[in-house]
């Protein structure tokens, strides 16, 4: 009689929340890959071994990036479908449908000048931090992380102000894979179509225009789905980098009052973070285009694989000691790899180097204003990322502005 395989582990719920290196450090046991759950009844094969996980991230004559045939195997309102399902976009094709699409993405992300971007980021920081920095205390996931990226999103895509909250519920929902996700992923979409429609009517000079325009000629609805695929690609990791790497400075001592004279730098932060706490812990999904033996284990066609970034990071990392990565030493995965690596790594970099450096310049001596193990993390199988990061500072003298940031896209 044939014994059943290990149970597949949860990747939802608060207890993976609170602790995934535990989670990760037990699933190494399996081999490079490891049976998981990813929601309720969907399973996966999650890629924990650093060279494992490249190897499947630059193969694409073995893995596909289509989900289709999956996804016929998945009840329609699954949690995990507005991250996983298919769409038109880069991110679920393969070969020259993938160069066209995402040739749009790159040649846009392109036309964003660090300089003008810095500079708007650097103005937008100033305008939330003020909002807050006469109270002596905030949330610097709601009221800062969270916002700034959004803001820098509405420039380049000419979002209407009065649609921002709607863009951050559902970039934020689709990604917690609870039984809202559908929803939040639809609203989402709606905001972005809307959009579209309008500029096919009035074009403006913005990115979704230039979308639009492009020479590969794109529909609307595959102009909806990449500004929704870089939208969420952008939004929700560079808001969960700038938490993360906030929470590495108030809370590791070799921080303790760096950003003023010190040797630890907010990059270093930063690049500490994608090493260890990659905002995105386990994502890249690939569906084998034939049965294989995959690092020791028998695969079948089709079967989702996911590949954990955090995880097979934690096998390449620098020692604690290192304060940089030093030359020869593996890259990071945070970024993934290979055909599908994240085209936007410079602009969400210079986003959250400036975001940290404009905070921590303003508010010099910011700490946790409860005991680190009292945060919360957000359950979810595919990103890592703070509830709340509460905080106490002295409040800064002086007449403080109180209203909104001025976040209209410069048409």
């Amino acid at each position: 009689m044939t014994q059943p395989g290990p149970r597949p582990t949860a990747l939802y719920g608060p207890a993976f929340a609170a602790d995934p290196h535990g989670h990760y450090d037990r699933l190494r046991a399996h081999g490079a890959t490891a049976p998981v759950e990813i929601a309720p009844g969907v399973e996966a094969l999650l890629v924990t071994d650093y060279q494992a996980a490249l190897d499947v991230l630059r193969d694409s004559d073995t893995f596909s990036k289509d989900p289709r045939a999956w996804q016929r195997e998945q009840p329609p309102q699954s949690p995990v479908l507005p991250v996983l399902g298919w769409r038109p976009t880069a991110l679920f094709s393969d070969g020259e449908v993938h160069a066209r699409y995402r040739q749009v993405i790159t040649d846009g992300l392109a036309l964003i000048e660090p300089h003008v971007l810095q500079a708007r980021v650097a103005q937008v920081a100033q305008e939330l931090v003020r909002r807050f920095d006469g109270s002596g205390t905030a949330d610097l996931i709601a009221q800062y992380a969270r916002q700034l990226p959004l803001f820098v999103f509405n420039t380049w895509f000419g979002v209407p102000e009065e649609h921002s909250n709607r863009l951050v519920a559902g970039m934020s929902g689709m990604m917690e894979s609870t039984e809202k996700a559908a929803a939040a992923y639809a609203d989402f979409v709606e905001v972005v179509a809307g959009m579209v429609a309008d500029r096919r009517v009035r074009g403006r000079q913005d990115l979704t225009s230039w979308f639009l325009n492009h020479p590969a000629g794109l529909e609307n609805d595959e102009v909806v789905r990449q500004i929704t695929l870089t939208m969420s690609a952008g939004h929700e990791p560079t808001t969960n980098l700038i938490g993360n790497a906030l929470l590495r400075i108030l809370t590791d001592d070799r921080y303790a009052g760096s950003l003023f004279g010190g040797a630890m730098t907010a990059h270093q932060a930063i690049d500490e973070v994608l090493w260890h706490e990659p905002p995105l812990a386990n994502l890249s999904a690939h569906y084998p285009r034939y049965d294989l033996t995959f690092h020791g284990r028998r695969i079948t066609a089709g079967q989702l694989l996911l590949v954990s970034y955090a995880a097979a990071n934690s096998q390449a990392a620098p020692t604690p000691e290192s304060t940089h990565v030093r030359s020869g030493e593996s890259a990071h995965l945070a970024w993934a790899a290979g055909p599908h690596a994240c085209p936007a790594r410079e602009p969400a970099l210079l986003i959250a180097i400036t975001a940290i450096e404009q905070l921590t310049s303003r508010l010099g001596d910011l700490e946790l204003s409860v005991p680190q193990s009292e945060l919360l993390w957000r359950p979810g199988p595919f990103h890592r990322a703070l509830v709340h990061l509460p905080v106490r500072f002295t409040p800064v003298a002086g007449e403080s502005d109180r209203s909104a940031p001025q976040v209209a896209a410069h048409h």
